[in-house]
């Protein structure tokens, strides 16, 4: 494969843990407050954390099908936070970290396939 795009989802694969254990764990508060907003009980979020982080984890492993279960599950759960963005009628903005992560593993699904 091409170095460059292998570089590329490397650093793919480092933004999308860095992003959800800054999100999952610094900023812990914001997630409660919107998991309340969304009216969705504290054990899904925390289901929701557990998968993020475990997910985000396995996309740094030498198996392939390691790194295809880490991107398919995020992006599961990003296809769930997309349409629970849409029950609850948010703006665009308010979507866009979801639709972002989604896309990113995405590519990182297709790429490994």
């Amino acid at each position: 494969m091409n170095l460059y795009l292998e570089v590329l989802i490397e650093i793919l694969k480092i933004i999308v843990l860095v992003s959800i254990l800054f999100v999952w764990v610094v900023r812990y508060n914001n997630i409660q407050k919107e998991f309340e907003q969304f009216n969705l009980p504290n054990w899904l979020r925390d289901i929701v954390g557990i998968l993020k982080i475990s997910f985000a984890v396995m996309l740094h492993s030498d198996i392939s099908t390691i790194v295809l279960i880490g991107s398919g599950g995020i992006s599961l759960l990003m296809i769930g936070a997309i349409f629970t963005h849409f029950r609850v009628k948010n703006k665009l903005h308010k979507m866009f970290p979801a639709l972002t992560l989604f896309s990113i593993n995405m590519i990182i699904f297709l790429y490994t396939l």
